[in-house]
């Protein structure tokens, strides 16, 4: 049974107006926008029956969710109230709460390098002598949540609210990873992310979408300030009748179904008023047609194309439904769907997940390279499929292909990633499989089965 984790960063605060660090200082409250955008979040969540819904007890955390809570009860009166609950509280940071980061930056040079470059290690000696760890000590919050709550619910559906670096940790952990990817994870005000679970942590678990913002009139994340590196735009094509029947395709060269082209105009719309400096696509025609659909509203881009972007090749298996596949190849299906790693798919032109991480990445960081070091940030559009786009998502926070299963990817799904001082630099995931342009719904609808 699935439990489904619908996880919310509290609004807008007063610190977060003044650009103040909060950590566990409980003197900042929500702004009325801040307050605006909870209502939003509980209008877009309206008709979701939630089992139980924790909240950080910080105030601008537990009034979001008193604020989410106001609004899911016009529909559903029996929605449980916020349980708040130490173990979400944002990261305690006692030598910097209530200072600015340019403050931050000059009275703690040292102290502030590592919390960028390796949070792991950035450590803070209290008046005591005492030796605190921040960022270690908030993981081990996520991971004791984690550990607490999901063998309470299990098949339930779940609301929490939280804060920006608990929020991060709670998907890092939730991946399997750690701190080293703390300063990789997008969280904005009241950013929507959906998490499924399988079991109890490390059984399993995917990742529906992460920081949606447009439900909030913001299609995409706004890029850092400080970002000098490209921006990539993720997109997988549109749906093709082949997705629609669940027959794998990998190679075979199958073009969009009306929907799909339906899906493309979708997505379209979604990023017409987005720069777009630049494209590339696999050289298929599914996510070619698709980026040019987006591109009908950015005519001065040029659409590139590269075999580096095909999908997988599933060798004898394209062409099939999943019964012939269990017919002709017993357990094999099986094996891919458990351990995916592990599958060479069968006879001429198939491949093996390792193989697709070696050539998609490659094409990737060609693509990332190209365009970083142009001065100013430029937005790029990158077209492709269901699995090349997982390994890439995979490989933006440090997992490989027995991760396949770990990011969802619908058809005219957008993710954002960031490159925040170019190809060098460590990459920031800061939206996965945007879908609500296609459904209205937060949660993906879009066809589902083979790739």
């Amino acid at each position: 049974m699935k439990t489904r984790v619908i996880l919310v960063r509290h609004g807008q605060s007063t610190y977060n107006l003044k650009k103040l660090i909060q950590g566990q200082l409980d003197l900042s409250v929500l702004t009325d926008f801040g307050i605006e955008q909870a209502k939003q979040v509980g209008q877009t969540l309206t008709g979701i029956p939630f089992d139980h819904i924790y909240a950080s007890p910080l105030k601008r955390a537990y009034k979001t969710a008193e604020t989410i809570v106001e609004v899911l009860r016009t529909e559903i009166p029996d929605t449980p109230l916020p349980e708040a609950i130490d173990m979400i509280k944002e990261i305690d940071l006692p030598l910097w709460e209530g200072l600015s980061f340019d403050q931050v930056k000059a009275k703690y040079p040292e102290m502030h390098v590592l919390w960028r470059n390796d949070p792991s290690n950035c450590k803070m000696t209290l008046e005591d002598g005492t030796e605190f760890y921040p960022v270690r000590s908030l993981y081990d919050r996520a991971t004791q949540f984690w550990q607490t709550t999901l063998p309470k619910h299990v098949g339930q559906t779940l609301l929490v609210v939280g804060h920006s670096a608990i929020n991060r940790a709670l998907i890092a952990t939730a991946l399997g990873r750690g701190v080293a990817i703390h300063e990789q994870l997008g969280q904005a005000n009241c950013a929507i992310s959906v998490l499924n679970f399988t079991g109890e942590l490390g059984a399993g678990v995917q990742v529906e979408s992460m920081n949606l913002t447009t439900h909030m009139g913001e299609p995409l994340p706004e890029m850092r300030s400080r970002y000098k590196g490209p921006r990539m735009l993720l997109v997988r094509h549109g749906e093709t009748e082949w997705n629609r029947q669940k027959r794998f395709q990998g190679q075979i060269d199958i073009p969009l179904n009306d929907n799909g082209k339906r899906q493309g105009g979708q997505a379209a719309e979604f990023l017409k008023d987005v720069t777009i400096d630049a494209a590339v696509s696999s050289s298929l025609s599914r996510p070619k047609e698709t980026a040019e659909i987006i591109l009908q509203h950015h005519p001065n881009v040029v659409l590139e194309t590269t075999d580096g972007l095909k999908e997988i090749g599933h060798g004898e298996w394209e062409g099939l439904y999943e019964h012939e596949i269990e017919s002709g190849y017993p357990g094999m299906l099986k094996q891919w769907q458990d351990t995916p790693k592990t599958v060479q798919m069968p006879g001429a032109g198939g491949e093996n997940l390792a193989q697709v991480w070696e050539r998609a990445i490659a094409a990737w960081n060609a693509i990332v390279a190209q365009y970083s070091g142009t001065g100013a940030p430029i937005t790029v559009l990158v077209s492709a499929h269901d699995a090349v786009n997982k390994a890439i998502l995979c490989h933006i926070v440090g997992l490989g292909p027995e991760s396949f299963w770990n990011f969802k990817q619908g058809n005219g799904a957008v993710s954002v990633i960031d490159y925040p001082d170019g190809v060098e630099s460590r990459p920031v995931l800061t939206a996965a499989n945007i879908t609500i342009h296609l459904s209205g719904s937060i949660f993906d609808k879009t066809a589902a089965g083979a790739l």
